[in-house]
């Protein structure tokens, strides 16, 4: 595998980096696209409510991304009662949501060096899910050190969200589909 191919599309298919996602609405010419993607073995509703925990968390590298908290293990109930504009991950905003299918992102105005939404889509995949994601990055700003920034962040990200998709995979796969029942379910 292309070293290229691989920070550009880690686990994605060429199929679904073919497939429209919410986050090209936001973002119709960005500058770059990247895919991440993994196979969940735990239904959409579990996978999608772990998701949800991104308004916690980032579920990466926490002594990097999360200030040395370590993102919870478990569900924090009230989580999972999204609405358009509240914190995601500390840097982005949640810009459109389908409960157990996607939640779409836009990085929150300010210091940014470009623009950068995503989608993290949920797809069903046999008894388990597929959990997609597609990120647009819009052009760099701040001459040279936005630039470099914009040049090195697939690379980086990939280290970043390969660590976010493995860890929310493995909680989703221990968690019980009852634990994720809600009234909007």
């Amino acid at each position: 595998m292309r070293l290229d191919r691989l920070v550009r599309a880690w686990g994605a298919t060429e199929a679904e980096q073919a497939l429209e996602y919410p986050c090209d609405v936001l973002m119709p010419e960005p500058d770059e696209a990247v895919w991440r993607a993994v196979d969940v073995d735990a239904p959409p509703a579990v996978v999608f409510r772990w998701l949800c925990q991104l308004r916690a968390a980032p579920y990466s590298y926490d002594w990097i991304d999360n200030f040395g908290r370590r993102s919870p293990r478990r569900l924090i109930p009230g989580l999972e009662e999204l609405a358009v504009g509240q914190r995601v991950m500390s840097i982005f905003e949640l810009t459109a949501f389908e409960p157990d299918r996607h939640i779409t992102l836009r990085q929150v105005r300010g210091l940014r060096l470009f623009d950068c939404v995503g989608t993290y889509l949920v797809v069903p995949k046999g008894e388990g899910s597929r959990l997609v994601v597609k990120l647009l990055l819009g052009q760099p700003r701040w001459g040279p050190v936005g630039w470099l920034v914009h040049r090195l962040l697939p690379a980086g990200d990939l280290v970043m969200m390969r660590k976010q998709l493995l860890t929310l995979k493995r909680l989703a796969e221990r968690t019980p589909v009852d634990e994720c029942s809600s009234p909007s379910h």
